[in-house]
């Protein structure tokens, strides 16, 4: 599907991933629905980015304000392509801490609303819209999910994270072939260690060590290295059901 002209909403467009690919996607020629929270910086983001870009305040666990950044995506055109970046790092919590207590079941709970129930709520309702397109090169719609290598590395203590990203993993050749009928690709990327202002505030040794660790290149991951890939994926018609390792052939350690 050629990007250009074409209507995207980009989940956690606010910031990190989600903003490297809708600055590459608007720079190519397509419109973008920034959705990320009412708390981001979307608004300035959008002005800043221009008429091909607007910012709606969004939950990705609430279906009304999904509904709302579907409805502006819709008013540049038919939703052509989502690229759902939103989602939460996990809390560090063992399965048995120190004391020999249990880890927090609201914990758990919480990193697996966001990141599994969110990816899903926003993957069905995209869907639904896509799903009444004139298909174009015989798609009617392209949905780009976020896993993480945590699905298949998960470290000491990601036991949520690791968990809600092994699910979306688990979604993806699912949803595929559910959605293939509509003519709807699902494809997810996995990203391995990347820049984000988490790393930032880790001491420069510490990020250093992490870079070396990555086979090659032996460089932390950018947003831009995301939004390549995800606009790749919109773009190659027989890309559909996989989900792809963007982590220059990292295998994560036990901690």
């Amino acid at each position: 599907m050629n990007v250009k002209g074409i209507s995207v909403l980009v989940t956690g467009a606010a910031s990190g991933l989600g903003l490297a690919t809708a600055c590459r996607l608007i720079g190519l020629g397509a419109s973008v629905v920034i959705a990320d929270l009412p708390t981001s910086a979307g608004e300035d983001i959008a002005s800043e980015l221009g008429a091909s870009a607007t910012f709606v305040p969004t939950d990705v666990t609430d279906s009304i304000t999904v509904g709302k950044a579907l409805d502006a995506a819709e008013s540049f055109g038919p939703l052509r392509a989502l690229v759902h970046c939103a989602g939460r790092g996990g809390d560090r919590v063992r399965i048995i801490d120190k004391e020999g207590q249990p880890g927090s079941l609201e914990s758990f709970s919480e990193v697996l609303r966001v990141n599994l129930v969110g990816t899903y709520n926003v993957l069905r309702l995209a869907a639904a819209r896509m799903r009444k397109n004139e298909p174009i090169d015989g798609d009617r719609g392209v949905c780009v999910l976020t896993a993480s290598v945590a699905a298949f590395d998960g470290q000491i203590g990601q036991t949520s994270y690791a968990a809600s990203k092994a699910a979306v993993h688990g979604i993806t050749l699912v949803a595929a072939r559910d959605l293939a009928s509509s003519e709807i690709r699902v494809v997810t990327i996995a990203p391995g260690i990347f820049e984000t202002p988490m790393l930032g505030r880790l001491r420069s040794e510490v990020v250093e060590s992490l870079a070396s660790s990555v086979p090659h290149p032996k460089r932390l991951g950018s947003a831009d290295d995301y939004a390549h890939l995800a606009t790749s994926v919109i773009e190659n018609p027989y890309i559909n059901g996989e989900t792809i390792r963007l982590d220059g052939a990292i295998r994560m350690a036990p901690r």
